[in-house]
């Protein structure tokens, strides 16, 4: 099974860098994508909301580079997330983790600024996140059999 999602929208407020307790970065987003449509020769607009997080380095870019109102390309999967609140209640939301995320250069200019890579020469950006904490490791082997037909296995 594929849980793949692209969305693009605007930030609902300024990315929330904090770090866990061993020092893994980790940005939370808002993102709001709007939906325009006719019904009966009428306009009709449709918001949807999303929380997203971004987890090490690219988590610290996301806070330096990206700010309340910019308009983003998400790229991730979702995620049903549960937990107790203080009443002890049980509360769930599904969220993105991010594995991409970039401004929308439909209606704004970017400026992009190379930074090197902290620890090994290993190229695998740390897509995923999710909660796994191993700073600076990179990600686990996938079988080839979890690739599609038309994947590379990298």
């Amino acid at each position: 099974m594929s849980n793949n999602i692209t969305l693009i929208g605007n930030l609902t407020m300024d990315p929330e860098l904090r770090f866990t307790p061993s020092g893994v970065a980790m940005a939370r987003i808002g993102l709001a994508v709007n939906r325009r449509y006719q019904k009966d020769g009428e306009w009709q607009e449709q918001t949807s909301f999303f929380y997203g997080t971004v987890w090490r380095e690219q988590a610290e870019h996301v806070a330096e580079s990206l700010q309340k109102g910019a308009r983003v390309i998400v790229s991730g999967r979702m995620e049903q997330r549960t937990w107790r609140d203080k009443e002890d209640q049980q509360r769930e939301s599904i969220e993105v983790v991010i594995d991409e995320i970039g401004p929308s250069l439909r209606w704004a200019t970017a400026s992009v600024n190379r930074t090197e890579r902290s620890g090994g020469d290993w190229s695998g950006g740390g897509g995923g996140g999710g909660g796994s904490e191993g700073a600076d490791v990179p990600p686990a082997p996938v079988a080839r059999e979890s690739y599609g037909p038309d994947e590379a296995p990298f």
